[in-house]
């Protein structure tokens, strides 16, 4: 319930605020509920979400089945991490946003150039999260399976995996809220449609604030929400012994 509380207060507080400044541009809540449910009722905003969430589930969906090979792979062969280590960690630090000219030139204005840049944002965190994981497995595991004369490729996949699994899921975590954030940017800069690019129309298109700050509102909830359904992953039987407490 607290949270609740928290964010009626916050609420009363924007509302009080924006009510004794006599603000001309800036909504109050209720203006800005009312401009969100005129686009609900007649399917704008509908099309917006389902616009960012295609992109988000298409460059989400091809980071993870890379990046969690990869990251397995590295973690696993050391050749393989001291070769590719340093190259990634190069790429890592360069801010998605400054991918999007390459991004346009490279597919042209349409759900292509979102779906890399999603990509591109999400993949490495993934990948060097699961690398970790693999890499500080208690070695207890290693040996204790080692003691039973397992080979190479059981012990990868019945320890390595299972012991590496909660550690995926931090990056899953990480990597979908970097997504999240990276197709808003993208929109705002070379679509015409999504919650990103929704904000620019509305702050083109007449100073239509209200608009503004629900799609900001929209943005935050749905966040929230696939944090939250990435979390449920936590409670799986495989991974679950990690956040016992």
């Amino acid at each position: 319930m607290a949270p609740a509380f928290l964010i009626a207060f916050l609420i009363a507080i924007w509302w009080i605020v924006v009510d004794r400044s006599d603000s001309p541009i800036f909504p109050t809540p209720g203006e800005v509920a009312t401009g969100a449910w005129a686009l609900a009722k007649d399917g704008t905003l509908w099309q917006h979400i389902e616009a960012s969430l295609f992109r988000v589930e298409m460059g989400f969906g091809l980071a993870l089945l890379v990046g969690v090979p990869l990251g397995l792979w590295m973690g696993w062969v050391s050749s393989a991490f001291y070769t590719l280590n340093p190259l990634f960690q190069m790429l890592r630090p360069i801010s998605p946003i400054a991918w999007i000219p390459v991004a346009i030139l490279w597919f042209g204005v349409g759900d292509f150039s979102p779906i890399f840049l999603i990509f591109i944002s999400s993949v490495f965190p993934m990948m060097v999260q699961t690398t970790v994981g693999v890499r500080t497995i208690d070695r207890r595991y290693l040996r204790a399976a080692a003691n039973f004369g397992v080979s190479r490729s059981v012990l990868f996949r019945r320890v390595v995996i299972p012991a590496v699994l909660p550690e995926i899921i931090v990056g899953m975590r990480i990597g979908l809220g970097v997504a999240w954030l990276v197709v808003v940017a993208a929109e705002m800069i070379a679509l015409n449609t999504g919650l990103g690019y929704l904000i620019m129309d509305s702050r083109n298109a007449g100073n239509r604030y209200d608009l503004v700050i629900a799609s900001m509102i929209i943005i935050g909830v749905i966040g929230l929400l696939l944090d939250g359904a990435t979390r449920l992953l936590e409670q799986m039987k495989t991974v679950k012994w990690r956040y016992v407490r």
